[in-house]
């Protein structure tokens, strides 16, 4: 077996009239941008929804380093690897208390019938909770993980393994992420007999730095810091607060007025201002995502009765082409993006620099659409991203300008949003047509890419495309069974150089990474991975 290892802050009128603090208290505001869909990380997809949750109340088994991509021991303090690579057996913290509340008192500490309860209800759908309560899990499936654990068994209480069917190369890196936080079974159990089992999906219990308190949609949530928590050093906030700001200018506007003191993406305009602000900091890097135009390849688009055109690859060929990469970059991105022209990022390992965009040429773009049958005229609809986010700092503008590009080669586009949860529920249903979306990667493994947007397997999750090619499908599956990086490289090049050629996407920018915050904030970390943690942080007078 292989061994693995202060002073008052001031806060908006509104939020202090609600439930205002004791004067002692270290109280942080982060100037979020999105209001959560719910607080079960295991069904969700998107930072809004894993920042409110999976980053602040619960833990996993193993866990990303703050601000890295290397993985540390979480709720396992190690793990061994069988020879063959398909028997993981993890060795459990012990001594951790899941969370008091008003709505549940545990009593007993994590133990294995948490792991099990956790992986069991997303892998059964026969499970009494998840019967009782039906979801879907679109992560965990998403990446094949619901078929490849055959079995997971209870050792002991404080001991579990885990048996796949095929080698997983980033299996315990994707048990570091969020969607694979750990739940309370006993809690579980309490919902199910009080008939109200939906409850674990609006008031959450987890093991981690926060505790829940309340939540107001679009407008706050609050947590408190977890006394009881078994990393105590990382607890140096007596109260969390989002102040759920959709607007970038009143989140920038609360931050200098210390309404605030951590936001996120700033919009390119007020860079320069933010960094000469001797009362600000802001940390940046080098972003892991992608902003991207998905293409739904559906003969026919859910709830449609009319033949969808960009079913046909002549269409996608001729969007691509026609898309003006660098106006988007230079107006939108400002500075702060870089020109993409594949399906990840190129730090990630097993990028393909062979790959290139085809060229700009509205000429041909309107030959393609020509052979293809699209008369001038056609109409088409492009859906705009309501919200910020790593990849895209203006889904609005960017939309606006393709719909110009659109126009030169003779297409009536129409611009539609919804609320962001519904933006991501109708796409993941194929009511989309093109659409605005992106990602940031969650795991440093090329799967966390080419299959979790792209595979037939996420299909109804992230890949928004709703694309399936049987052969690059094999190639992704073969790659995730090698653990030899040398080999896993040469067949991602060859499903990139598939994917290129299909179009089921037009990759447009890797968008650089602000991350605004006063001056007295310390031990934020900005994350390779787009999520905001806040263990760890404090505020010195």
């Amino acid at each position: 077996m292989l061994k693995h290892a202060v002073i008052p802050l001031l806060v908006s009128a509104g939020l202090m009239a609600a439930a205002p603090f004791a004067q002692a208290a270290t109280n942080l505001v982060f100037c979020s941008e999105g209001s959560p869909a719910g607080f079960d990380p295991g069904q969700y997809t998107t930072g809004t929804d894993f920042d409110a949750s999976a980053e602040t109340m619960f833990n996993r088994l193993s866990q990303f380093e703050r601000g890295g991509t290397a993985v540390v021991p979480g709720l396992a303090t190690s793990w061994d690897v069988s020879p063959d690579g398909l028997t993981y057996t993890f060795h459990l913290r012990e001594g951790v208390k899941f969370h008091t509340t008003p709505y549940f008192k545990p009593t007993r500490e994590f133990s294995a019938d948490d792991v099990l309860f956790t992986f069991n209800r997303m892998i059964n759908k026969d499970d009494p909770f998840r019967k009782a309560y039906p979801t879907e899990f679109p992560y965990f499936t998403d990446m094949g993980m619901d078929t490849n654990i055959k079995n997971i068994e209870k050792v002991d209480a404080h001991t579990v393994k885990f048996t796949l069917g095929t080698v997983d190369a980033a299996f315990i890196q994707n048990l570091a992420m969020s969607f694979a936080s750990i739940q309370s079974a006993e809690y579980a159990a309490q919902l199910l007999k009080n008939g109200t089992p939906q409850d674990i999906n609006q008031k959450p219990v987890g093991t981690g730095p926060f505790v829940f308190k309340s939540y107001q949609k679009d407008s706050n949530i609050r947590y408190t810091g977890n006394k009881d928590y078994w990393k105590p050093e990382d607890v140096k906030i007596d109260n969390l607060i989002f102040a759920i700001t959709t607007d970038p200018s009143v989140r920038i506007q609360k931050l200098k007025k210390n309404e605030c003191q951590i936001t996120l993406f700033p919009r390119p305009a007020d860079l320069k201002a933010l960094g000469d602000d001797k009362d600000l900091k802001l940390p940046h890097q080098a972003g892991f995502n992608l902003g991207y135009i998905a293409y739904n390849v559906m003969p026919v688009l859910k709830g449609q009765t009319a033949p969808n055109p960009l079913s046909d690859l002549r269409v996608r060929q001729a969007l691509d082409m026609a898309v003006n990469k660098q106006q988007i970059i230079d107006s939108v991105y400002q500075g702060a993006g870089q020109l993409a022209v594949n399906a990840m990022p190129p730090t990630q390992w097993s990028y393909d620099t062979t790959i290139k965009d085809a060229p700009h040429d509205v000429a041909k773009a309107k030959e393609l659409l020509k052979e293809a049958g699209i008369k001038d005229g056609t109409e088409i609809t492009l859906w705009a991203m309501p919200v910020q986010r790593p990849y895209n700092p203006n889904a609005k503008l960017m939309a606006e300008m393709l719909q110009n590009d659109w126009k030169q080669i003779g297409l009536k586009v129409n611009i539609v949003s919804y609320e962001w949860g519904e933006y991501i529920k109708r796409s993941k249903g194929g009511e989309n047509q093109a659409m605005i979306i992106g990602w940031s990667g969650d795991n440093g493994d090329p799967d966390n890419w080419l299959g979790t947007l792209y595979s037939c397997d996420a299909i109804g999750g992230n890949n928004y495309s709703m694309w399936c090619d049987p052969a690059y499908d094999k190639l992704i599956k073969q790659a995730k069974v090698v653990t030899d990086r040398e080999q896993r490289t040469v067949l991602y090049k060859q499903a990139q150089q598939l994917l290129k050629a299909q179009v089921p996407i037009t990759p447009v920018a890797h968008s650089t990474v602000n991350q605004p915050l006063s001056a007295k904030v310390e031990g934020f970390q900005v994350s390779p991975f787009g999520r905001n943690v806040f263990s760890g942080v404090s505020i010195t007078p």
